[in-house]
């Protein structure tokens, strides 16, 4: 990408897509587009048309959706297929309208079957059944791979789709009835010392396993992906298989061991009780991420540098 590119970030005020922002002005991008939801609706198509037709964008970093935990998904299934459905659509035929260069869609790695084997590559999509707790957001960011997938072979777009493992950092949500579980945990033991609890119930058996990325490390391979060099770029564009990078942090740990660190690292010295009668999710997902490694790309935060710096953030956007 030349400097001076018009490069376009959807969701640019989420957790993943203001990192990506960050990581485009550090690298010295100045001419980025963004809009809040409010000055575009990205589910309504004839306003996402005017604004392609209108702004032009080379590139395209598509990382707005609806997100959220184990509560949201369950609460709102319809509202996750129906949104990330309309959102991906819209921005991803209007890129192709307008010509973009490159695209990057932001994916999960709840993307692939809740038992599939460990770790997962990215050639296990749909080779099982998904997780049933979030399985209509899972459906929708298919529906995304599929669509790059289609639209590379039938128009020749050059639209690549980024799997992420589990996300937190600046700008996390900490509402606990939509966050993930890293954030909830912080918000719990920070309110739990703030009011002199000796106890922090956490969902589940504490048994799954699951890998982190800190924000800032993703958005850095995101930025990575989509400067390759042409033949690089072009290795992860096929006829036969998906355009499907999965990027991880190479490890994972249980959730009783991930409560642990959190208290350690923001100092919460009471105990940890495992609420059994709420679900545990996929039992276990850690990504294989040899094929973003090779490409020269690895993260550089370690789980309690990362936490620590996100637990600052709490403190700053919400204060008492």
């Amino acid at each position: 990408m030349h400097k001076e590119a018009r490069i376009y970030v959807a969701g640019h005020r989420g957790l993943a897509g203001s990192a990506i922002v960050r990581q485009l002005h550090a690298k010295g991008y100045r001419n980025l587009l963004s809009r809040t939801h409010a000055e575009l609706e990205l589910g309504d198509q004839a306003a996402v048309r005017d604004f392609f037709e209108r702004e032009g964008p080379d590139y395209v970093f598509l990382a707005a959706a609806k997100v959220g935990g184990i509560v949201a998904n369950s609460s709102y299934p319809a509202e996750f297929i129906h949104s990330n459905l309309a959102i991906q659509t819209n921005v991803l035929h209007e890129s192709w309208r307008a010509g973009v260069k490159r695209l990057l869609f932001l994916g999960s790695s709840c993307i692939y079957p809740r038992d599939c084997p460990q770790p997962i590559r990215e050639e296990y999509l749909l080779t099982g059944p998904l997780e049933p707790t979030n399985r209509p957001y899972a459906i929708a960011k298919i529906a995304g791979i599929e669509m790059c997938w289609s639209y590379n072979r039938q128009y020749g777009t050059r639209f690549l789709a980024a799997m992420p493992t589990n996300l937190y950092g600046p700008g996390d949500s900490y509402d606990l009835n939509n966050s993930h579980v890293l954030p909830a945990l912080i918000r719990k033991m920070h309110e739990a010392m703030k009011d002199g609890l000796e106890e922090v119930v956490v969902w589940g058996t504490g048994s799954p396993l699951r890998e982190f990325l800190y924000s800032e490390d993703m958005a850095e391979a995101c930025v990575h992906l989509i400067e390759l060099a042409p033949e690089k770029f072009e290795a992860l564009i096929s006829d036969t298989h998906p355009p499907l990078v999965n990027i991880g942090y190479g490890e994972d740990q249980s959730i009783a061991e991930l409560a642990r660190t959190v208290a350690r690292v923001i100092g919460f010295r009471g105990s940890l009780r495992f609420d059994t009668s709420r679900p545990d999710g996929t039992p276990r997902k850690l990504l294989d991420s040899a094929r973003i490694n090779a490409l020269g790309w690895r993260p550089r935060t370690r789980i309690d540098a990362g936490i620590a710096a996100a637990y600052q953030d709490f403190l700053s956007r919400c204060p008492g």
